[in-house]
C-alpha cells in the first residue's frame, strides 16, 4: 500500500498543469514569396523525374509525352553524327542532310524543272507545295513542270520551232511566211489546221539514191541468188552439224567375224501367247534429256534405238550386256522420230533441227540427208522391200513429202492437209497409206498419187498423234487427244468402229505412243501421268496398268520375240523394259 501511495503522489507532481504555459509564435497564412526562380526550378525537377531516350534506338518500353519526345538532345552533339534532327547538328559542311525516298520519275521532274526554269518543288515541306528559286519564273509560267506542258503550249512551239527552221533555211515563197499572231495564240484554230495540215512524208528531200559501188553490186547479186535458191527449196535452210558416232561395246565384230548387230540364232519365239508384264526388268539410262520414242529391231528386238530430247540417238543391247552399244549424234535439235528398214541394217532420224538423215547401223555414217527447210514429225519407209528406198516424212507446212533416196529427189508431195502432219501408217498391202494431223482428220491416200480418196471428219474429233496397226492388218488404233483410243476398219470404207473404245488413262496434250501385243490381244498406250495402260482387245477394259515413269510415258513397244517383254520411255531421260 505503501508504494501505491508512494507512484500516486509521483503522477500528481508530473501532471501537465503544474507546468508554466508555452506561448507559440503567429504564422502568415500567405507569406511573401520570391518567384523569380521558381520556373526554373520546377522545369528542373520535371526533367530529372523524366527519362531520357536515346536518339539512337528505335524501341521504347513505354509510352513518352510529346515535350519528352520532342526535349532537346542532352550533352554534346557530334559534329558527324548521321541520326538526330536537333536544331544544330551538322553531318554535312553546308548544315544537315537528311535521307529522303523519292521516286526516280518524280526527282528527273523536279531536276529538270530546275535547270530549265529556276524553280522546282521544296522536297522538305511537310503541307501543301512550296516552292524554292526563282519566283518570279514560277508565277510567269503558272508553275509547270517539263513533264506537264498544256497542250496550247506544246503546239505553240511546234510552230515557232518550223518558223525558226524555214528562217535558217531561206526557203521563201509561200512555206517561207511568218505566221501570224492570231495563229501562234490559238494554234488550235480552224485556219490553222487547214494551212498546217501535212503528208506523213511532209518535209522529205527529193533526190537520186547514190550509185552503188562494185563491191555493193556484187554482194546484192548474191545475197539475191542465195534467196532465190532457198526459195526454191521451199523455206529456211536448215542447220547442218558434222556427223559422228561412237562406239561403246568392246568389239564391233566376234571372234566368228559375226556383227554386233547381227542377231543371235537361237532366238525365236517360244509362244505365240501374249502376256501383260508385271515387274521392272531392266532399266536403260543414258540421255541427259527427256527419250522421244523408241523402236526394238525389227523380227528380233536383240537391240533397241532411242530418240533422244539431248539431240542424240543410242542403240541399246537388249539380251546380254544391256548396255549401250553406239551412239549417234548429227542433229543439232531434239530428235523427234526414228525409224528401222526391213532388215534393221540402217535407220532414219527427224529432227526438229529440219534434218532427216539416213544412217548405217553398225558403222554408225550417215548415208543421206534430207530435208525441206521444214520440221519433219514423221518419217516412214515403205514397207515392201522392192522399195526401201522409197521415203516419206510428214511435214509441219502441212504437206506429206516423198523421196527417192537412190537418188535424193523429191518424187511426189502430198499437200491435201490443213495443219501438220503427225503421222504415217500403210495400209492395204502397202498400197495406200492413213495420215493423221493438227486439222483433227484423217485421209487415206493411194501410194504414189496425192489425191485423197477417203476424208474422215467430224465436228466431234480430236486431233490423233499417234496411230498403230493392227496385227491383223485390219484395224486401226488411234490415240485421240480427248482421253480415248478410237478403232478404225481399214476395209474398203474406213469406218469408225463404235463398239470399241478404249479410255481410262489421260493422254489430252501428249503425243503418246499407241501399240498392240503382237497376237493382237492387247493394246497399250501410255499417258501424261507416267503410266502404261493395258487393255483387252475383245472386252475393252483396262487389264492392268503399271506406274512407269516420273513424267509423261511417251512410247512403248512390245517386244517382237519375248511375249510378256515391254519396253517404255519417257521424258524423265530412261527407258525401261518390263
Amino acid at each position: 500500500m505503501d508504494l501505491l501511495q508512494t507512484y500516486k503522489e509521483d503522477q500528481t507532481q508530473s501532471s501537465p498543469d503544474s507546468s508554466p504555459p508555452r506561448l507559440l509564435p503567429a504564422k502568415s497564412a500567405a507569406p511573401t514569396v520570391d518567384d523569380t526562380m521558381l520556373a526554373l526550378t520546377v522545369a528542373q525537377a520535371h526533367q530529372t523525374q523524366s527519362k531520357p531516350i536515346d536518339p539512337v534506338q528505335h524501341l521504347v518500353a513505354f509510352n513518352p509525352t510529346y515535350d519528352q519526345l520532342w526535349a532537346p538532345i542532352y550533352g554534346p552533339a557530334h559534329p558527324y553524327a548521321k541520326d538526330g534532327i536537333a536544331q544544330g547538328m551538322r553531318n554535312h559542311k553546308l548544315g544537315f542532310v537528311e535521307d529522303a525516298s523519292i521516286e526516280p520519275f518524280v526527282f528527273d521532274e523536279q531536276y529538270n524543272t530546275f535547270h530549265k526554269y529556276g524553280y522546282a518543288a521544296d522536297p522538305s515541306a511537310s503541307a501543301g507545295y512550296n516552292y524554292v528559286g526563282d519566283l518570279d519564273a514560277l508565277q510567269k509560267n503558272d508553275a509547270i513542270s517539263v513533264y506537264n506542258i498544256p497542250q496550247h503550249e506544246q503546239k505553240k512551239r511546234k510552230i515557232e520551232k518550223k518558223e525558226t527552221e524555214k528562217e535558217e533555211e531561206g526557203d521563201g515563197g509561200e512555206e517561207g511566211k511568218v505566221v501570224d499572231k492570231v495563229e501562234l495564240q490559238n494554234p488550235a484554230s480552224d485556219t490553222w489546221l487547214m494551212k498546217n495540215r501535212q503528208s506523213p512524208w511532209a518535209g522529205k528531200k527529193d533526190g537520186l539514191q547514190a550509185e552503188l559501188t562494185e563491191e555493193q553490186k556484187k554482194y546484192a547479186e548474191e545475197y539475191a541468188k542465195k534467196k532465190g535458191e532457198e526459195r526454191e527449196r521451199g523455206g529456211e535452210k536448215a542447220e547442218v552439224l558434222p556427223d559422228k558416232s561412237t562406239f561403246h561395246g568392246k568389239e564391233e565384230k566376234d571372234y566368228q567375224g559375226r556383227s554386233w548387230i547381227a542377231p543371235p540364232k537361237d532366238a525365236k519365239a517360244s509362244n505365240d501367247h501374249c502376256y501383260i508384264p508385271k515387274r521392272l526388268v531392266h532399266t536403260w539410262s543414258g540421255h541427259t534429256k527427256g527419250v522421244s520414242a523408241i523402236r526394238f529391231f525389227p523380227k528380233h528386238g536383240h537391240l533397241i534405238l532411242s530418240a533422244g530430247m539431248d539431240t542424240k540417238v543410242k542403240i541399246w543391247d537388249v539380251f546380254n550386256s544391256g548396255k549401250c552399244m553406239r551412239t549417234y549424234m548429227g542433229h543439232s535439235k531434239a530428235v523427234r522420230d526414228i525409224w528401222f528398214c526391213n532388215d534393221g541394217s540402217k535407220f532414219l532420224t527427224a529432227g526438229y533441227d529440219k534434218n532427216i538423215k539416213y544412217w548405217d547401223t553398225e558403222t554408225g555414217q550417215v548415208i543421206s540427208t534430207f530435208s525441206t527447210g521444214k520440221i519433219p514429225y514423221v518419217v516412214r519407209l515403205n514397207p515392201d522391200d522392192d522399195k526401201q528406198n522409197i521415203l516419206l516424212a510428214g511435214m509441219s507446212d502441212k504437206k506429206i513429202v516423198q523421196w527417192d533416196m537412190n537418188t535424193g529427189q523429191i518424187t511426189q508431195e502430198y499437200d491435201q492437209h490443213l495443219g501438220a502432219v503427225n503421222t504415217i501408217t500403210f495400209v492395204d498391202n502397202n498400197r495406200r497409206f492413213v495420215t493423221s494431223s493438227d486439222d483433227k482428220s484423217l485421209r487415206v491416200w493411194e501410194f504414189g498419187i496425192p489425191v485423197v480418196i477417203k476424208y474422215i471428219s467430224e465436228p466431234h474429233m480430236h486431233s490423233m498423234p499417234s496411230i498403230a496397226l493392227h496385227p491383223s492388218t485390219n484395224y486401226l488404233a488411234a490415240q485421240s487427244l480427248d482421253n480415248q483410243i478410237l478403232i478404225y476398219s481399214t476395209r474398203e470404207r474406213f469406218q469408225l468402229n463404235k463398239k470399241k473404245r478404249f479410255a481410262g488413262h489421260i493422254a489430252a496434250g501428249y503425243a503418246c505412243q499407241v501399240n498392240f501385243s503382237p497376237d493382237g490381244r492387247f493394246v497399250m498406250s501410255g499417258d501424261g501421268e507416267g503410266k502404261c495402260w493395258f487393255w483387252d482387245w475383245k472386252t475393252c477394259r483396262v487389264f492392268r496398268t503399271l506406274k512407269c515413269h516420273e513424267g509423261v510415258c511417251i512410247g512403248c513397244e512390245w517386244h517382237p520375240l519375248e511375249q510378256s517383254k515391254v519396253a517404255t520411255c519417257g521424258w524423265d531421260g530412261l527407258i525401261k523394259y518390263w
